[in-house]
């Protein structure tokens, strides 16, 4: 088990919910609004990091994709433990790592501080988000109790996600950029009191072990890859380092394919490729970490840089970029039952890819009101598209399986985030370079890489009385990035509605592939 677990037994009378049940609720849904403040809180104060730490372009990628690529790494492994040790055992230490971390990343002093700190913190938070889908199943059994303890626990992540940047604004505007981390710390400690008081301890006692060389291989390949492609941003594609780490990436993946089919319980059954209708919705998980989630990191520098916003209204406009997220789910659901899952989740990775070349059309004629309907409808593409996803990736496969297709969703998620984070990084500045050598400045290559690289991070008076030049340049780059998204989540929409075609025209040679290795 990784993710959301199979359903539990029912007991033939079960208790109504108690206070104890209560309070693990409380518990767990304080874990999913830290979660998800974490990542929508921190992109809008970059800004400030880049110039209270002296952070560079390059630092602000990893400083959100420290957190990525750990709860990547961790999310397999930690399910793993969870199973065999105990998951409120697991669930106490994460949380107790995630204060910790969040209280290093408060105090940390320079960039490479703060991106170790940022790690540790998604250590906790991928392994701490885990186990609380199985507390929450094993808490609370009978079905109707579940079913609202669900919902609720939705909301509040959905909460967490959606007004992360206002309250990423407001703490920059009216405290310090050191609160959006340090106020996880005494979140921490009140989660882990309910957690000790409420939280009842589970075990599977036919848990597996767990695939250690399959875990390391998957996350070497990722930061190999992610790597490459930021030393690339600066020095270029054929640098003989950069190549070192693209092949360290090659051989890691390699290895993680050997490690997976010949082990005797893999973090992925490769055999699950063979269900269309599974390759369909995973196609909605890659297209929405392809373009809304990664283009997010950046949405900030654009509002403060390229359209001069302040902190609180750079604030505001991004919530026009998640709160569709929190409230068109329940209109998904009711399409996806009407119409099915095969045209709802392609139709809202179409919306999502008009709506990047709209906000793209709209930087191209200075027209900030153009974003932010662009923003509304990327937000309502992304809602169609997200529960939607969830349920048919784990309905795609018997109960059994579901934890393993839960893990490879959520894995699918992270790993594409993580690259187009740095992917997007690359056309910004590319973007941005072109536009400055066009212009007619003198400089030579590699000055003109970090020059453009200033210049992305929000840095326009780096060219000394040619402001006008930078903000234009940014938004060059922004355009080029805008498109990249749209193309590309677009073409993805076309490959999820090639799947489910495809499904409905051969569902029983799609049935239900054997496990890949013999238990």
């Amino acid at each position: 088990m990784t993710l959301p677990p199979p359903q539990p037994r029912v007991a033939a009378a079960a208790p109504a919910t108690t206070r104890r049940d209560t309070g693990a609720l409380v518990a767990l849904c304080l874990v999913a609004l830290m979660f998800g403040l974490e990542i929508s809180s921190v992109p809008v104060i970059l800004p400030a990091l880049e110039q209270r730490l002296h952070a560079d372009f390059q630092d602000a990628q990893w400083i959100m994709n420290a957190y990525t690529l750990a709860c990547t790494s961790v999310l397999m492994a930690a399910g793993t433990l969870a199973d065999r040790y105990g998951r409120r055992r697991v669930l106490v230490a994460s949380l107790w790592l995630f204060g910790v971390a969040s209280l290093a990343c408060g105090w940390a002093s320079s960039a490479p501080m703060l991106i170790a700190a940022r790690f540790a913190q998604g250590v906790g938070a991928g392994a701490m988000m885990i186990c609380q889908f199985a507390i929450l199943s094993q808490q609370f059994r009978e079905p109707a109790a579940r079913s609202r303890a669900f919902a609720l626990w939705g909301v509040v992540a959905g909460i967490g996600l959606g007004f992360g940047p206002l309250v990423g604004a407001a703490i920059v505007a009216l405290a310090d950029w050191r609160w959006v981390f340090l106020v996880h710390a005494p979140l921490a400690l009140l989660t882990l009191g309910l957690v000790r008081a409420s939280v009842q301890e589970s075990r599977d006692p036919d848990a597996h072990r767990l695939d250690a060389i399959g875990m390391l291989a998957l996350t070497l390949a990722v930061f190999a890859l992610v790597y490459f492609i930021t030393l690339g941003t600066v020095q270029g594609f054929a640098h003989p380092l950069g190549l070192a780490w693209l092949a360290g990436a090659v051989l890691s993946f390699v290895l993680f394919i050997v490690a997976e089919r010949r082990s005797a319980h893999p973090l992925f059954d490769f055999s699950v490729f063979r269900i269309h209708r599974f390759n369909g919705a995973l196609m909605g998980s890659i297209g929405m970490n392809f373009s809304f989630w990664p283009f997010m990191i950046y949405l900030p520098i654009y509002f403060q840089a390229a359209l001069a916003y302040d902190v609180m209204r750079a604030g505001w406009a991004l919530l026009a970029y998640t709160l569709p997220a929190l409230l068109v789910p329940p209109l998904a659901e009711r399409l996806a039952l009407r119409h099915g899952v095969e045209r709802v989740i392609p139709a809202g990775l179409g919306l999502m890819a008009a709506a990047f070349l709209l906000m793209a059309w709209g930087n191209a004629r200075g027209s900030g009101t153009a974003v932010i309907v662009a923003c509304l409808a990327a937000g309502v593409g992304l809602g169609l598209t997200n529960s939607p996803v969830t349920n048919t990736t784990t309905g795609s496969v018997t109960a059994a399986r579901a934890g393993m297709a839960s893990g490879i969703d959520f894995s699918a998620r992270l790993i594409t985030l993580a690259v187009n984070i740095a992917l997007m990084g690359f056309v910004l500045v590319s973007g941005i370079a072109r536009h400055l050598g066009e212009s007619g400045l003198r400089i030579e290559p590699a000055r003109l890489a970090l020059l453009a690289q200033d210049v992305a991070a929000g840095r326009l008076n780096i060219l000394a009385g040619a402001a006008g030049l930078g903000q234009a340049a940014l938004r060059q780059g922004f355009g080029d990035t805008m498109r990249y998204a749209g193309i590309g989540v677009g073409l993805l929409a076309l490959a999820s509605h090639a799947f489910f075609r495809r499904s409905r025209r051969a569902p029983a040679a799609v049935a239900l592939p054997p496990p890949a290795c013999a238990e």
